[in-house]
């Protein structure tokens, strides 16, 4: 994906958070994070939105502590909530390509991490406030979803902090039924290995379902029966207990 779709998805995104946000009301529990009600969820967005723009705006070269959650509630902290959106939006559309900032994951330019890390930081949150909803997390864009897994393996699980760990060599496959996108993911007691084909070979398991599927059930936020799983069932497992970013 481009750097402007990114931004045009976490434009959209936001929207759809507030707007499911309010509808559920501040004292909503918000089911796909347990312990939390929406105040809870609001709060957190809100402070990464404004933690990542300061990178973007400022420039930052070397990490910054994230800051304080705001103590808002109800109106204010809608309020608050749609104008930290907005600035990130703002601040990454008026960003130049060459924009020099502390990354965490790799991407071809800050600019581009930025804009995709905060799209799917977005898109999964707006999916946790949608399940406050009766009708649930609404859809995902299969361009935007299968970006996020790539995101998800190749990115987050290749760190060192990744608890996604066996004991032996094995193998999970992933696949996209409607986009086409196939990744590999080798596992053993180092940090998984991604990579982005059906690599030779049977797999010990594959997951397989639409990428919005893909994306909702890896990130946790659908039941393992949202997908497809044929071979060791238990790869999944593993994935649900231990993959959980921290």
């Amino acid at each position: 994906m481009k750097i402007a779709e990114h931004i045009d998805a976490l434009e959209a995104a936001g929207r759809g958070l507030a707007e499911a946000a309010e509808a559920a009301g501040p004292d909503a529990e918000v089911p796909t994070c347990p312990g939390w009600r929406m105040r809870d969820l609001l709060r957190h967005t809100t402070m990464v939105h404004r933690w990542a723009a300061g990178f973007v705006v400022e420039g930052h070269t070397a990490y910054q502590p994230e800051g304080d959650e705001p103590r808002l509630d109800g109106d204010a902290l809608f309020a608050h909530f749609r104008e930290g959106h907005a600035e990130l939006v703002a601040a990454l559309r008026a960003a130049p390509e060459t924009l020099t900032a502390w990354t965490f994951l790799p991407a071809p330019s800050p600019l581009a991490f930025w804009a995709r890390r905060q799209a799917h930081e977005t898109a999964v949150h707006r999916a946790d406030a949608e399940s406050a909803l009766p009708t649930g997390p609404g859809p995902v864009e299969a361009g935007l979803a299968a970006d996020g897994v790539d995101e998800l393996l190749a990115g987050f699980h290749a760190r060192d902090r990744s608890r996604v760990r066996t004991d032996g060599p094995r193998s999970l496959r992933i696949r996209a039924t409607d986009t086409g996108d196939v990744w590999t993911v080798r596992l053993s007691a180092e940090p998984p290995v991604t990579e982005r084909a059906a690599a030779g070979g049977p797999a010990d398991a594959e997951v397989s379902g639409t990428a919005e599927r893909l994306y909702l059930t890896l990130w946790n936020r659908l039941p393992a029966s949202a997908v497809t799983v044929t071979g060791d069932a238990d790869l999944l497992r593993l994935w649900r207990e231990t993959s959980a970013i921290v």
